[in-house]
């Protein structure tokens, strides 16, 4: 395994990490979820992320099972898990945002949910311009005072909020965030290579990348333009961000994205050889891009685990001409 130092900060995550979202507590329960942990924590991934909003809950009480099911020690575990979204069945007025007191309840109530009596790292699934910053810097401030989350950090921030975020830390002495969690593929760029810019120049702010797979789309399974009855894109399709990569495939631009996805094979034999699959060069080629510390994968079933992790191999044998030509193929 490579481990790598998330932002400014001292602690090493896995260049891969194992996420709960759209399938621990949902789609994936009970002993396929403690086979998919397992292998990945003997693969030497120390990773693993989840939310409060993460099927309801369930996905941090699954996980939370597992780890205590196979007597895995807690300090040998990096755990995040995000605040913002609520719980579903909770709707009252201040069981979502970035409110103090949601803040605080809901990360005690992720706690109890994942059987641990702190996080890693607790993020702020998203803005709320609805709270004056100084409060949720101080709320996440606090909770680090009282040893429930060794870090804070953001998702899906702007440039603008994590600079106003970090510029209150520093007037009242407070924590701030050490880096976002971002969505970043070689089909969702720009935000990483482009927007963040500034405040990875400026305040050495990391990364924890979501859909480094584009949802699937960079695994080549929908290569002949069809959406397989058992797939991701299937099982999820009520969900605003699954609609648009499904909408992604159709006409000419869709064509033109699986085209893509099949040189990006050819590179990968060609480089690799034969067995390599497309999910594995995708991956390798997201873990080589600057400012990126860790890419977050899913399953549903322990093969595709055991797939991505070949990534592993590959990205210190990805050369920098390979890369930049991946890199044009995907402009």
């Amino acid at each position: 395994m490579i481990f790598r130092r998330l932002g400014n900060s001292g602690l090493q995550v896995s260049v891969i990490g194992l996420g709960g979202w759209l399938t621990f507590g949902g789609t994936v329960q009970g002993d396929p979820v403690k086979e998919i942990i397992k292998i990945a924590f003997e693969a030497g991934i120390n990773y693993f992320d989840t939310a409060e909003v993460y099927s309801a809950g369930k996905s941090e009480t699954e996980m939370g099972r597992v780890f205590k099911e196979l007597g895995i020690r807690r300090s040998d575990l990096v755990l995040s898990t995000k605040i913002f979204f609520g719980n579903a069945g909770r709707n009252g007025p201040n069981d979502r945002g970035l409110s103090r007191k949601h803040i605080i309840e809901g990360l005690c109530d992720s706690l109890e949910r994942l059987q641990t009596d702190y996080v890693d790292i607790v993020f702020a699934h998203r803005a709320d311009p609805n709270v004056p910053m100084l409060e949720i810097v101080r709320a996440f401030s606090w909770l680090i005072e009282q040893g429930k989350a060794f870090y804070w950090a953001t998702s899906m921030w702007s440039v603008e909020q994590i600079e106003e975020a970090h510029q209150i830390a520093e007037k009242y002495n407070l924590h701030a965030p050490i880096a976002d969690q971002v969505r970043y593929s070689a089909l969702a760029r720009e935000h990483v290579e482009k927007d963040l810019l500034p405040v990875f120049e400026k305040y050495n702010y990391g990364t924890t990348v979501w859909s480094p797979l584009a949802g699937s789309l960079l695994t080549g399974k929908y290569n002949h333009g069809q959406i397989p009855p058992d797939s991701r894109l299937a099982k999820h399709s009520s969900l605003d961000f699954v609609q648009k990569q499904v909408e992604s495939l159709k006409g000419e631009s869709g064509k033109a994205t699986i085209e893509k996805v099949k040189k990006l094979l050819e590179i990968g034999r060609r480089e690799f050889g034969e067995e390599v699959t497309t999910a594995q060069v995708a991956l390798a080629w997201a873990a080589k891009t600057k400012n990126v510390a860790t890419l977050i994968v899913g399953a549903s079933k322990p093969e595709q685990l055991v797939e991505n992790l070949g990534a592993i191999k590959l990205i210190p044998k990805l050369t920098e001409e390979v890369y930049e030509e991946i890199s044009k193929l995907f402009s």
